[in-house]
């Protein structure tokens, strides 16, 4: 199993981007697991940090450890199966933002290549091509500099790591990723990865809604 860093959940306090009856939305910090993990050290979580100030929560999705931005929860039963039903069926939409390193050389993209558990070195993620589950990302160049450039991701699949391994397979690995990134391209104080933009039905009113968190790097 690969080693990852300590767990040493940052204590900022809960950004809540919007709240009503039945979902609240809140802007995840980097290094905060979104579920409780194995053992009482890693009980700290956005889960129970949300679940503190709106103790009806319950968990739609989830975001890694080391990855920032949009989270929705379900504040009823009926909200949290009609999110999570949304999430399967691919109806939401998700944005993100990163800092990949070296200069990407075209200007938009897609990568298309299957996923697996790495099982020996989990939690990493691997290609594989006959044992896989489909995965799919667009990208697109916001800004390329000297050593690194600044892309758009949007997932048209919700695999683990998904936009870890992609952005690896492309030669343009993530900066600051504990798990995939190496020598300077690892040498950042947080995985340069976040979630910018969450787009939901609303499971009441159906009325498409938007939600957006400034990217903090």
């Amino acid at each position: 199993m690969t080693e990852i860093t300590p767990y040493d959940p940052p204590m900022d306090p809960l950004v809540v981007l919007h709240e009503d009856s039945d979902i609240v939305v809140v802007d995840k910090p980097s290094g905060l697991l979104s579920v409780p993990g194995r053992g009482e050290h890693l009980a700290d979580c956005l889960l129970t940090r949300v679940q503190a100030a709106f103790p009806t929560a319950l968990l739609v999705h989830r975001l890694d450890r080391d990855t920032s931005g949009v989270m929705v929860f379900g504040l009823t039963p009926h909200a949290q199966r009609n999110l999570s039903k949304q999430f399967e069926e691919r109806k939401t939409k998700k944005t993100y933002v990163a800092r990949v390193w070296g200069q990407v050389a075209e200007k938009t993209g897609t990568v298309d290549l299957p996923l697996i558990v790495d099982w020996p070195n989990r939690p990493r993620q691997m290609v594989d091509h006959e044992n896989g589950k489909s995965a799919i990302t667009d990208w697109r160049v916001l800004k390329v500099k000297e050593n690194e450039t600044r892309v758009r991701l949007t997932p048209k699949t919700g695999r683990s790591h998904q936009l870890r391994v992609h952005m690896l397979a492309l030669g343009h690995v993530i900066l600051g990723d504990p798990l995939y990134a190496e020598g300077a391209a690892r040498d950042f104080d947080r995985l340069m990865l976040h979630s910018e933009e969450l787009r939901i039905n609303h499971p009441e009113s159906g009325k498409g809604m938007s939600f957006r968190a400034k990217a903090p790097f």
